[in-house]
């Protein structure tokens, strides 16, 4: 499986980012898409995630600190999206999307930096 993500840039608080993942290989019919990001010196952390089972998408999860500003969606072409609105400061970090064939992530795509400033 292969991840492509796109969409990061600077931007200020309370402005607007739309990133965009496509998956593609053998994702399988049934499978999770997440998101997780990493700040500077610390973990990486869950954001959100949908599911695919077979050509129906269901979900979505959410961290608790994003629901309500981040929507995250997906389609039929195995690309999922998250909408990131009312951007904060603290949701400066290097954003991955991952795929999940069954319960566990096992593939990341090259991460996507997403910067709010001031």
């Amino acid at each position: 499986v292969q991840l492509q993500a796109s969409g990061g840039g600077s931007v200020q608080a309370g402005d607007s980012l739309k990133l965009s993942c496509v998956a593609s290989g053998r994702t399988g019919s049934s499978f999770s898409l997440g998101w997780f990001r990493q700040a500077p010196g610390k973990e990486r952390e869950f954001v959100a995630s949908i599911k695919w089972r077979v050509g129906s998408i269901f979900g979505p999860d959410y961290k608790d600190s994003v629901k309500g500003r981040f929507t995250i969606s997906g389609d039929a072409k195995n690309t999922v999206y998250l909408q990131m609105n009312s951007l904060k400061l603290e949701d400066t970090a290097v954003y991955y999307c991952a795929h999940a064939p069954a319960g566990r992530y096992m593939y990341w795509g090259q991460g996507t930096q997403v910067t709010v400033s001031s």
